[in-house]
């Protein structure tokens, strides 16, 4: 197996881990969420919210470390200038999912600390509900971006003109 091959398949495979993972997460936390509420189960939410906290760390940031790795060190290998659109545009979208991720993880935090805290799910308060609110809304711009990431990893239109 080649150096290139190598990259190509650890940054394929984390771009997997990465989309998969980020919407297994937020796929669960929200249904695990949503039973939980309709049905009034703190230590339901309570164990959701411990899993999500976890799976991000073991997961995500994991696969964020080797996509980061494997793509500089693939546009060294292929000889792909910083200063192209098509360069450009996946720092960009990069930078704007981890602005996005890095306080969704602060408010997984947050929402597993108020579910700890509170003795019956009336005590999860107006301050649950916004947090939750705001790591839907952030989870949103997130995984566009990285939609918009895996289709300018399969494009890469001649890696675009020189800015």
């Amino acid at each position: 197996m080649t150096a290139y091959v190598l990259l190509k398949w650890l940054h394929l495979t984390s771009a997997a881990v990465l989309l998969g993972t980020g919407a297994g997460i937020a796929f669960f936390t929200w249904m695990g969420y949503v039973r939980c509420r309709r049905t009034r189960d703190l230590a339901g939410l309570r164990e959701i919210l411990e899993i999500t906290v976890i799976a991000d760390w073991v997961f995500t940031t994991t696969a964020i470390v080797v996509q980061f790795g494997s793509g500089i060190a693939l546009m060294a290998m292929l000889g792909v200038p910083w200063f192209t659109t098509w360069s450009a545009m996946v720092i960009a979208l990069f930078l704007l999912a981890g602005a996005c991720w890095v306080p969704v993880v602060i408010i997984q935090y947050r929402l597993r600390d108020i579910a700890r805290a509170a003795s019956s799910w009336g005590d999860l308060g107006e301050e649950f509900a916004r947090q939750y609110r705001l790591w839907f809304a952030l989870g949103m711009p997130a995984f566009a971006a990285v939609i918009a990431l895996y289709g300018l990893m399969l494009i890469k239109p001649g890696f675009g003109a020189a800015l």
